[in-house]
């Protein structure tokens, strides 16, 4: 079953950031992962305005999403964004309706 990577985060220092960013396809890639949306127009439809980009990845299963969160690699890049580049909630969801 896919699962989603949502992420919804605030960019504080653009060239910090983008160092990020930069590496993040790519680490993606390399667990099954493919981005369906990321940037672009939105709405906010109930919450805050805190967060102005927000990111939806779709991997092959909710190990693969973890496996990907949890590489070094992967820790590797997102330390450009977590000493004040950047605020970032991400969580990681199984697709298809958990009722059934």
């Amino acid at each position: 079953m896919p699962a989603y990577w949502v992420a919804r985060s605030k960019v504080i220092e653009p060239v910090a950031y983008k160092r990020y960013t930069d590496k993040v396809p790519g680490i993606i890639a390399k667990h099954g992962g493919e981005v369906l949306a990321r940037g672009g127009d939105f709405k906010i439809l109930e919450g805050t305005d805190k967060f102005h980009r927000f990111i939806v990845i779709q991997f092959p299963s909710i190990a693969d999403g973890e496996a990907c969160f949890n590489s070094d690699e992967y820790q590797s890049a997102a330390a450009n964004r977590r000493n004040g580049a950047g605020e970032v909630d991400l969580i990681l969801v199984a697709g298809g309706d958990a009722t059934t």
